[in-house]
């Protein structure tokens, strides 16, 4: 793996070489671009660690995805493996017990098994070669992967339909059947009339924003597709940026780890799709009433009577505690997940799709791999089943769609909403008929298409949707300009108006009586342009008179019967792992613009309540003075296991780990606090996507943190202050541009029909620098166009050795090199993910010799505190072409190369160490903007830092 060079090969950090680069003899790896066959597959990487797979066929290339996944994310593997088969609490102790408790009783790994025996032949044959090249790729993964080590855990082994499990397991609560618990005890406890009292279209899991731009709207004229999946932020992410590549499609998206393809947000260069949760009812909770036979078997009540239900008995192990017991108890609706003990106190078994009908839609991922139209990926997601989701897509030829896709069953309408009797026919599931899904095209005459959880298309499919607050500041946003780019999706990503906080202000307006302080706070707050940014002391204000509201709320007599000390059915009636959906006064909090609008309290009543969180507030002020939003709002995300390895992406301070953050629940960037308990987030967007339509190229994405799932590794976290700062990384599609790492065979393709079946190549580097791709171009008035291509090693040695060995390169230190040892060095550069060297061409002309490294990967790096975002460089102008031919001329040339090192966000800092004697560098680099360091000892020299932030240039 590029991202953990030093591990695999000793001593690969570079030695001290031209002008700072490397100097040892060359490694073995080829280098960037070089296509070559492995009789398997070919692993590049963009300079984000991003995998990027190219294999002869589809089969080879599952088990490329299996395998990378695990080199990358084996411990992430395994911990879903687990949470699969209810074995967590084996290595992670006792807290695990609740979940694996859970999925052993909802039988997600039995139903695993019974929809992979039901999928297509080839679709079995894909996912059969995912789960090789997962088991190829655990061992050497978890021996990067400290957890292990840790936790005294060794890798197992996948089975073909262990990615079906993954898929079942991480969305088995997405529909959030608990709130049918939730509602059953409010109309209990509050009346029947109250019973939707706390959905407010307003859930606790929703903050998923999509968008389509048709043509019209755009600057290119092709569509543009863009969006947040919000979901609880995981360590590593729930999302892993992938390309995947073969004869047949080449597709770059937004895979999860454990599940073969791109399912949820992928673009094959043809056509593009992306979801979000439609907030459909399609899981339902029945009563059930059970009892004990002679034998100690276990009989239900049906609508034809008792009969004889499934019962059997596993054993949980707990790593430092007892074994426990877990009755394992099936119904004709489903299995048995809360209660069971026939007699004793309530049971409800669980229906839901998969479990009933064998199908969880993978067949469709395969097709939307081999997509090429908006027709194609409708047609592929008639298959879906599990989650329902909203969907979006546009294709090259200016198509686009928005349907919903998923299985949603025909029964009454009383099931969404509450646990209903299972002897009771009247509820049972119309056998074979599911909803008819609506869709549509987004091409509107706005030519604009939003989905954000609102009700809108799947309004018929569920009872509880998201506010509309987030889909209509979308709307606005996008319907201020009709020539959108790729670039300027992220001003939308990153909106911050909480449209929300408009009731709880207009009560504050009108509050009577209000003391001095309390006066001033009003005053404060209505002034306040409501959005919830990083800097914005007046948006922790707000938060902190929300959280006064919503205790006072939760306080109140109105509300006790859900909210008082005598809560036996939240602590011992129902699992622990549903408090979270059982818990009042998150309820309170999340409903808190409908408790203070509808009728529950008398207005005078809210107006009081107001008025004394007012003054609450206004006195605390005072005396504590608030923090910006940002210091309060920060990340918290899952973690199996704690990080116990410095991150060397973004180093071991814990607020560049656990950034703050603007946003809040309804705002576009949703980064969902608890109203009323907690001000840190644990959901927010697992990733940020831009899909563009007229070059694919110039698509955008983030994620949280990075890569590479590795504590410790240079991909582990690198994105995280991208994505804290709400900027997207450039999505590459040049292979030219990707850095290949050692290929890694497969061999189930390579058949005794097809011996000859190999990775595709890819042609060499043009032999002449002005005929290769660039990655940086740019016009400097006054001087010419500026070009940045990779240095071909081989083509560009006789070039190289011609600059490096003059006497005015005698600072590079390569001035006794042959011509063989200038080609050697730069082969071992091109095979370095974190060393880059190129040709700055000027009008088609070589100038220039660039370099770029990351300092915390070179012995700089060990002469002085690398920040994160220290980017360094290095920079040899051509002999004759330079400064005595053009006044300007390396002026002018740095005006560029620097506009290329900033053009990535995550570059904060260009770091340079010429030779402390050359005087004349030094002075230059002043005169650009630099500032000027201290001198530091190397071996081969004694060099002077200089830094250039981007502060000094206005760009920060």
């Amino acid at each position: 793996m590029t991202a953990d060079v030093d591990r695999e090969r000793p001593g690969a950090r570079p030695a001290e070489g031209p002008g700072g680069g490397p100097g040892e003899q060359p490694g073995e790896r080829p280098g960037r671009g070089a296509g070559e066959e492995s009789g398997g597959y070919e692993l590049f990487r963009d300079d984000w660690g991003i995998p990027h797979l190219r294999a002869a066929d589809a089969l080879t290339l599952a088990r490329a995805q299996g395998h990378a996944t695990a080199l990358d994310r084996a411990w992430q593997l395994e911990t879903e493996r687990h949470r699969v088969l209810g074995t967590s609490a084996s290595h992670l102790g006792a807290e695990a017990v609740d979940w694996d408790r859970f999925v052993r009783r909802a039988r997600i790994a039995d139903t695993a098994r019974r929809c992979f025996d039901r999928l297509a032949p080839e679709t079995a044959a894909w996912v059969t070669a995912y789960a090789d090249g997962v088991n190829e790729g655990l061992a050497e993964g978890a021996e990067r992967a400290p957890e292990f080590a840790a936790v005294g855990l060794a890798p197992g082994r996948w089975e073909p339909w262990t990615p079906l499990g993954v898929w079942l397991s991480t969305h088995i609560l997405f529909a959030g059947f608990p709130t049918k618990l939730w509602r059953e005890e409010v109309a209990r406890r509050l009346g029947e009339d109250r019973m939707t009292l706390f959905a407010t279209d307003g859930p606790g899991t929703a903050g998923s924003n999509g968008w389509l731009l048709t043509g019209a709207r755009t600057a290119t004229g092709a569509p543009l597709l863009a969006g947040d999946p919000h979901r609880f932020i995981e360590d590593p992410g729930v999302y892993q940026q992938i390309r995947l590549a073969c004869p047949e499609f080449d597709v770059v998206g937004l895979a999860v780890p454990g599940i073969p393809g791109i399912a949820h947000f992928g673009h094959t260069g043809h056509v593009a799709w992306a979801i979000t949760n439609a907030m459909a009812d399609y899981q339902d909770l029945y009563q059930e009433r059970l009892r004990r036979t002679p034998d100690g078997g276990v009989e239900a009540l049906g609508p034809d009577g008792w009969y004889r239900a499934h019962a059997h008995t596993e054993t949980i192990e707990v790593a430092g505690a007892a074994p426990e017991q877990v009755e394992v108890i099936e119904t004709d609706r489903g299995p048995v997940i809360i209660g069971g003990d026939p007699g004793a106190g309530e049971t409800i078994s669980l229906r839901y799709p998969p479990r009933v009908t064998g199908e969880l839609g993978f067949d469709a991922l395969p097709a939307l791999l081999r997509a090429r139209t908006v027709a194609d990926v409708d047609t592929a997601l008639d298959r879906w089943v599990e989650p329902v989701n909203v969907v979006l897509a546009a294709d090259t030829a200016g198509s686009t769609l928005h349907r919903v896709a998923g299985h949603v069953p025909v029964r009454p309408y009383a099931n969404r909403l509450r646990v209903v009797p299972a002897e009771d026919p009247a509820y049972a599931w119309r056998e074979g008929e599911t909803v008819p899904l609506p869709r549509t095209e987004a091409d509107g005459p706005a030519g604009i298409a939003v989905m954000a959880n609102e009700r809108g298309l799947a309004a018929p499919l569920g009872v509880e949707f998201a506010p509309q607050h987030r889909a209509c500041r979308i709307r606005e946003l996008l319907g201020a300009d009709t020539d959108w780019t790729s670039d300027a999706q992220a001003a939308v990503h990153t909106d911050t108006l909480l449209a929300s906080a408009r009731q709880l202000l207009s009560l504050l307006a009108w509050a009577p009586a209000l003391g001095p302080a309390a006066e001033r706070l009003r005053d404060r707050l209505l002034r306040w342009d409501r959005h919830m940014d990083a800097d914005s002391t007046d948006a922790t204000l707000y938060a902190r008179l929300r959280t006064d509201v919503v205790h006072r709320l939760a306080a109140h007599p109105a509300l006790k019967g859900v909210t008082g000390a005598d809560d036996p059915w939240r602590s011992a009636a129902y699992p622990a792992l549903f408090r979270p959906w059982l818990a009042a006064v998150p309820r309170i909090g999340y409903a808190l613009e409908s408790l203070l609008t509808v009728g529950l309290l008398p207005y005078e009543d809210r107006l009081a309540l107001v008025a004394a969180s007012a003054e609450a507030v206004a006195a605390a002020a005072d005396e504590t003075p608030p923090a910006p939003w940002g210091e309060l709002h920060r990340l918290s995300p899952w973690q199996a296991l704690p990080d116990r390895t410095p991150d060397a992406s973004v180093g071991s301070d814990a607020q560049a780990i656990r950034p703050g953050v603007a946003g809040d629940h309804d705002c576009v960037l949703s980064t969902s606090s608890v109203p009323g308990v907690t001000d840190l987030f644990a959901r927010g967007p697992a990733a940020r996507y831009v899909w563009d339509l007229a070059r694919r190229e110039d698509s955008r994405w983030a994620v949280p943190f990075g890569a590479s799932g590795v504590p410790g590794s240079a991909h582990h976290r690198d994105q995280t202050p991208l994505w804290a700062r709400g900027a997207l990384a450039p999505v590459v599609t040049d292979w030219n541009l990707l850095h290949r790492t050692t290929p890694h065979r497969t061999t189930h393709c390579r058949t005794e029909e097809n011996p000859a079946m190999t990775a595709p190549t890819e042609p060499a580097a043009s032999a002449t620098p002005a005929l290769r791709p660039a990655v940086h171009e740019q016009k400097v008035e006054g001087f010419g166009t500026v070009r940045l291509v990779p240095v071909d090693p081989a083509a560009d040695a006789e070039l190289l050795h011609g600059w490096v060995t003059e006497e005015r390169a005698r600072f590079w230190g390569m001035a006794d090199h042959t011509r063989e040892q200038v080609r050697e060095i730069y082969e071992f550069v091109d095979s370095l993910p974190t060393h880059h060297a190129y040709l700055a061409l000027r009008d088609g002309v070589p100038a220039a010799l660039f370099q770029t490294y990351e300092p915390d990967a070179d012995p700089v790096g060990e002469c002085y505190d690398v920040r994160p975002g220290d980017f360094g460089i290095h920079l040899l102008i051509a002999p004759a072409e330079g400064e005595g031919a053009v006044k300007g001329y390396t002026e002018a040339l740095l005006t560029a190369f620097i506009a290329y090192v900033f053009s990535d966000p995550a570059h904060l800092r260009v770091v340079v160490e010429p030779d402390a004697r050359n005087e004349k560098a030094l002075a230059r680099m002043v005169r650009v903007g630099f500032e000027l360091g201290p001198e530091i000892k190397k071996p081969e020299k004694t060099a002077r830092l200089a830094f250039l932030t981007r502060a000094a240039l206005g760009l920060a």
